[in-house]
């Protein structure tokens, strides 16, 4: 096991600082002392913006994007050289699987590699306007970006905001959850040994009330990126309003999976199982509500169950785990709440639906059948390893069921027909869906949402633009004086 600094301060212009407030973080899995981490301070994020800001005109803001691109890859490298320190760290601060933890860092290494090579295609343009006058555009950073990112992925979630932002020439105060801040702290440590200049990376995990309010207001950002609950991204929105700032807001989730009778289930029952339960649950996209045509409900439901129950759920660092523990105690008692809540409505509980005895805050994968679209369980966000099974009749109503949701951020079909397949995906509204395959994010492809799950795009070229301006710059090229009025 990597060895696991027990003191972090906050990552200001280059180096760690401490901080008037500490917090004791506990692994979730052991119910542990894990590490001590400094809370920023209101005055902590001033600092770090006007270090930012300094470093934006600064050597920054001198850099060639050829340099910028050679950065990136060497702090993608540097993800690589550190992975077993970097994985065990994120799989003890979060209580996730490792082997998925792993996964999540070869995405990491990816997302520098992209925005590295996307660099080059940072360009504006030009064309005679008419008679002497020429147009060209420039693309410039949007300026210093605030960046917070939630505690279900914190690796991950740093390097999709940290990669495009870099890549576009931006400085970045980045605001990790207060519960899991430890991978984003060497992360930005990793960036200043790798050669990015002071200033450009700063790292103040902090309430988000009091530091991330204080982040999102504060009159020196020019844009705010953030992923969470929808709730707190209807609030930064409010926030930013003042001073009319950039916004990227990736938020919450009540994803379906629908599969129509057609569909090969030796792929769709384990894609299924897996795409609700490979991170406890506790992301955005997982798809907890899966929509079975009636006539195969049964013999999916039992499917379904019989898989879910064999799911390892353990010690997170053992690599044959499969589900690592929640976030919290406290989370997992969330969770469990709305289990109960879902039976009195009268859904029927098949697998799970205990907390499991012992330390730590596991809960076991929990499926709900013979639910109905309108209960709370279906509608609202568990954030959990919670599923909820609901029987449709036809495409029709397999489609209006997906679409009577607040959300729209992921949806995947599945069927043995094409044309069905690409004609569904076209009708529901989500950000992404995918086809006969249950995976959700890739480097260059755009992933965001729509409706409440909010707006903006990362990942692809689309998270590259939203960090940059357009100016349009118009010449006279007459050798001829300009005399509008003809004075």
């Amino acid at each position: 096991m990597a060895t696991v600094t027990q003191e972090y301060g906050l990552w200001i212009n280059g180096e760690f600082t401490e901080a008037a407030e500490t917090r004791e973080l506990i692994e979730p899995a052991t119910g542990e002392p894990l590490a001590r981490i400094a809370l920023a301070s209101t005055e902590d994020v001033d600092r770090a913006v006007d270090v930012a800001r300094a470093a934006l005109t600064g050597d920054w803001g001198k850099t060639p994007p050829t340099e910028r691109s050679r950065l990136l890859h060497a702090l993608a490298d540097a993800i690589v050289a550190n992975r077993k320190e970097l994985a065990e760290l994120e799989s003890r601060n979060v209580g996730k699987a490792i082997s998925s933890v792993k996964a999540e860092l070869n995405g990491a290494v990816e997302n520098f590699r992209f925005f590295a090579s996307a660099i080059a295609s940072i360009a504006g343009r030009s064309n005679p306007i008419g008679g002497s006058l020429l147009f060209y555009s420039l693309k410039e950073p949007v300026g210093v970006a605030g960046q917070i990112v939630p505690w279900n992925y914190p690796l991950l979630m740093t390097t999709w905001k940290l990669s495009p932002a870099l890549a576009a020439g931006c400085t970045i105060v980045l605001k990790p959850d207060d519960a899991t801040p430890l991978t984003a702290l060497r992360l930005a440590e990793l960036a200043g040994e790798v050669g990015f200049p002071p200033g450009v990376i700063n790292v103040v995990p902090g309430p988000g009330p009091t530091v991330g309010a204080h982040l999102v207001r504060h009159p020196g950002v020019d844009k705010v990126a953030f992923t969470g609950s929808t709730a707190t991204g209807a609030e930064i929105m409010r926030m930013a309003a003042g001073d009319i700032k950039r916004l990227t807001l990736e938020l919450g989730g009540k994803s379906p999976s629908l599969v129509f009778a057609d569909a090969d289930l030796a792929s769709a029952v384990p894609s299924s199982v897996w795409s609700i339960y490979y991170s406890a649950g506790q992301s955005c996209e997982a798809r907890s509500r899966v929509l079975v045509e009636r006539s195969i409900y049964d013999e999916f439901v039992a499917q379904f169950a019989e898989k879910a129950k064999a799911i390892k759920v353990g010690d997170p660092l053992d690599s044959e785990t499969q589900v690592g523990s929640l976030i919290s105690e406290a989370h997992r008692d969330k969770v469990h709440g709305f289990v109960e809540r879902g039976a009195e409505e009268g859904a029927e509980i098949v697998a799970g639906g205990q907390p499991q005895e012992g330390p730590g805050a596991f809960y076991p994968p929990t499926l709900l059948a013979q639910v109905d679209n309108k209960m709370s369980v279906a509608q609202e966000e568990i954030f959990g390893p919670v599923v909820t099974v609901i029987p449709f009749e036809d495409e029709k109503d397999a489609i209006r069921i997906a679409n009577d949701i607040k959300y729209g951020l992921m949806a995947t079909v599945w069927t043995g027909d094409p044309a069905r397949g690409h004609r569904v995906a076209a009708r529901i509204r989500s950000g992404t869906v995918g086809i006969n395959m249950p995976y959700t994010a890739f480097p260059g492809v755009p992933f965001g949402g729509y409706k409440q799950s909010g707006f903006g795009r990362e990942l692809g070229i689309d998270a590259l633009e939203l960090y940059l301006e357009t100016k349009s710059v118009i010449v006279s090229t007459s050798p001829k004086p300009i005399n509008p009025f003809g004075l």
